[in-house]
């Protein structure tokens, strides 16, 4: 298995987290949306913390939307995961290039900036559950620790990482997220704490040669950890030539009528993993029969 997510539980189930490696996620990533080294970091930060919430699901066909609307140079991340391990996303600018900052690191929240984050969940409600807070950093690590006490009253600690390589590729990137239940005792929050304080960045403790086993017991220090899943996380988009050309169905009869009468080929782009389809005249005219 190359990347994937481990699910556990600790301290007599009063503690439930989730930690996984994503170098190959986020590198495909990096590879369909040649994004910049920064731009990379703030991806792949989101899509692993997707693939970590998206498995935090029950049902096979619940998705999970994380949105990072920020006034930065990035403008915005768009992130979608299933409950299988399967994510997917894009930045809105992908080449981005600016300084780095203070400690000398890529600066994520600079090219964020301030606004907001949305989680949405489709569980096949009438609606969708939709939480909204405040960007607090823009390092998006923090970002869902607040979101998770704010938003869905669950203290959390999640900590993020992608380390790049000179050549731009991505050489490591994981993360954890750790929720504490509502019965936990107080000694056991503390002592939660007490080693979310000490523990090292993520990307360092992948540079050591941790695996997402090892991270938990890292921040898990101390507790009974009882492993219950190890699952497969991938950047899969399952867009298709049938998808977009449904699409095209649902923009109407006149709307394609007019495509076809400029007698050009349409190449129309998947957002999520940058592929382009190309309908001719003649394969516009086929769908237009498909129209009702």
């Amino acid at each position: 298995m190359s990347d994937y997510i481990v699910r556990a539980i600790a301290a007599d189930s009063q503690i439930r987290a989730f930690a996984a490696v994503t170098t190959e996620t986020v590198e495909t990533a990096r590879k369909d949306h040649n994004t910049s080294p920064v731009a990379t970091a703030a991806l792949g930060r989101l899509l692993t913390a997707g693939s970590m919430m998206g498995v935090m699901m029950k049902g096979d066909k619940d998705i999970l939307t994380l949105q990072v609307k920020g006034d930065g140079l990035l403008q915005g991340i768009t992130v979608t995961a299933d409950s299988k391990g399967r994510v997917k996303g894009y930045v809105v600018e992908p080449d981005v290039i600016i300084p780095a900052n203070a400690k000398g690191k890529l600066d994520v929240g600079g090219a964020v900036g301030h606004g907001f984050l949305q989680v949405i969940k489709d569980m096949g409600l009438k609606e969708p559950y939709v939480g909204q807070v405040a960007l607090q950093t823009g390092e998006i690590a923090e970002d869902l620790t607040y979101y998770f006490a704010a938003s869905e009253q669950v203290p959390s600690a999640v900590g993020l990482g992608v380390l790049m390589n000179k050549d731009n590729t991505v050489r490591q990137a994981g993360g954890f997220i750790v929720q504490v239940m509502p019965f936990a005792e107080e000694e056991t929050i503390a002592k939660l704490e007490a080693n979310v304080q000490k523990i090292q960045s993520v990307t360092t403790l992948l540079e050591q040669g941790h695996t997402p086993e090892s991270l938990l017991e890292q921040v898990l220090d101390g507790f009974d950890i009882e492993i219950n899943d190890r699952i497969p996380t991938e950047f899969y988009c399952n867009c298709s030539k049938e998808r977009v050309e449904k699409a095209l169905i649902s923009i109407g009869r006149k709307e394609l009528n007019e495509m076809i009468q400029e007698g050009k080929k349409v190449e129309l782009n998947c957002h999520f993993c940058n592929t382009n389809y190309t309908f001719s005249v003649e394969e516009l005219k086929e769908i237009l029969r498909k129209c009702k």
